[in-house]
């Protein structure tokens, strides 16, 4: 069935060349996806925030040719070492969009901030290339938003499995769960029934380590496979969707930073339990999260901590609550970050079209 929904036609009329340009946002998952199965599928479903900060913009050349061939430039430089992962991701979309295999592509992408180090700019990158290359469909073929954005989603999967929230704002929901309606593991969905509150949310991002992991996400997600409390976590992950839901639609803070956190938390023990076991804490990780919750606690300010499969943590705060946390990273936080560096950003609404031109 998706073959079949999913599938350009062979015979398709797209352009000869030309290039296009898409700006697309990472994000950061509330409750997170930890373990796939083939191709890309995710053994929980999982809903995250879209960011508006932090994103890659990705400039797409192509040109009609016998073979596909492609060349990679990472902030203006020719980068051979992402080729493997693109061609990866052509092979996995051309049965959908066969025309990739009779162009010569170049691809030019920068992000807003540091890749490898846990802010999720595979769902950044390969989203904003998966935008760009069902651009040259859309300009061959009656593709409605609707469509487009599906397929959009649909493809960034095939590259990174969380690409495929970044194609949505404020929130996208990926992996199928009984209390989301049109909610698939093949693609994610938008999630729109969210009090005001959580619209408003700020995401300031304490970078406590800017240099690449030491293990993979891929890795990691294949350590669940044989995870002695693999079925424990998928049960909560499933558990704390649904209570989630509520939580989103009620505004209830308190109980979002609860949930929020222990996401968060398990994240980590999984890895931290699996065979082999790794950690991607770092000390000032522990320093952050610590000064948080006695912050938290001392002042009555809703301060929450997420983070993805990294050492980088994530503060999470309404905006009336900006310039005390703002105040307070200055004050205490900025310490234990790498160079003093830290992130500021805040709920987004997805990704961009910046240019487009074909003949």
């Amino acid at each position: 069935m998706i073959q079949k929904e999913y599938t350009a036609e062979a015979r398709l009329a797209v352009p000869e060349l030309g290039a296009v340009t898409w700006q697309s946002p990472s994000n950061i998952a509330l409750v997170k996806y930890w373990g796939k199965k083939p191709v890309q599928l995710p053994a929980n479903a999982s809903i995250s925030f879209t960011l508006k900060n932090c994103y890659t913009s990705t400039k797409l050349s192509f040109r009609k040719a016998d073979e596909r061939s492609v060349k990679v430039f990472v902030d203006g430089k020719e980068q051979s070492s992402f080729l493997k992962k693109i061609e990866t991701f052509f092979k996995r979309i051309e049965s959908y969009c066969p025309y990739v295999n009779h162009y010569a592509f170049e691809i030019e992408t920068e992000n807003t901030f540091p890749h490898s180090s846990g802010i999720a700019s595979s769902a950044s990158g390969f989203s904003a290339l998966a935008l760009c290359v069902l651009s040259i469909e859309r300009k061959a073929a009656r593709l409605s938003d609707a469509d487009f954005y599906r397929k959009a989603s649909f493809l960034s999967r095939l590259g990174s499995g969380s690409a495929s929230r970044s194609i949505y704002g404020p929130m996208a929901v990926w992996g199928r769960h009984s209390n989301y309606t049109e909610s698939s593991n093949d693609f994610s969905i938008p999630y729109h029934d969210v009090h005001d509150i959580f619209k408003t949310y700020q995401d300031t991002i304490l970078l406590v380590d800017k240099g690449e992991k030491k293990v993979s996400s891929t890795l990691g997600h294949d350590l669940m496979n044989d995870h002695p409390f693999s079925a424990n976590r998928f049960q909560q992950a499933r558990n704390h969707m649904f209570e989630l839901q509520k939580i989103l639609k009620s505004g209830n803070i308190l109980d979002f930073n609860r949930l929020v956190e222990k996401e968060a938390l398990t994240l980590h023990a999984m890895m931290m339990t699996s065979n082999p076991y790794f950690m991607l804490f770092k000390p000032n990780t522990l320093n952050i999260i610590q000064k948080i919750w006695e912050k938290r606690e001392s002042d009555n300010i809703p301060f929450t901590i997420t983070l993805d499969a990294g050492a980088n943590v994530h503060l999470l705060y309404p905006a009336e609550y900006k310039q005390p946390a703002l105040d307070f990273i200055k004050d205490e936080l900025i310490v234990y970050c790498e160079n003093e560096q830290y992130i500021c950003d805040e709920v987004g609404n997805g990704p961009l079209l910046k240019t487009q031109h074909y003949a």
